[in-house]
């Protein structure tokens, strides 16, 4: 299997893995696309990138600033953040390792 194609796949487990609780929540099918594609674009940008960093921080750094906009219009302040920031840190740290290892 070419490396794009699994790849492709582990974004696709990664924002399945986000949008679950998401799903629990009945929030809006945007906010559930959104962050599904959040990780397929994420996870695009962690294998093509060209930073010379180790796989897990690259897979932290990127995830990070893909979702730093939504950080910002995100309303209720800071506790509403921190469900996001823990689940970019958590899958975005799983999928450079991943990432990393093929």
């Amino acid at each position: 299997m070419e490396k794009i194609h699994l790849v492709l796949i582990f974004g696709i487990i990664a924002g399945l893995i986000d949008i679950t609780p998401m799903l629990i929540m009945k929030l809006p099918w945007n906010a559930n696309l959104a962050a599904f594609l959040t990780w397929l674009i994420a996870a695009f940008f962690i294998t093509t990138s060209n930073i010379e960093l180790n796989s897990i921080v690259k897979g932290i750094i990127i995830p990070f600033l893909i979702v730093l906009p939504v950080l910002l219009i995100i309303e209720g302040g800071f506790k509403q953040r921190i469900p996001i920031v823990i689940m970019t840190l958590i899958l975005g740290s799983l999928l450079g390792y991943f990432i990393g290892r093929i």
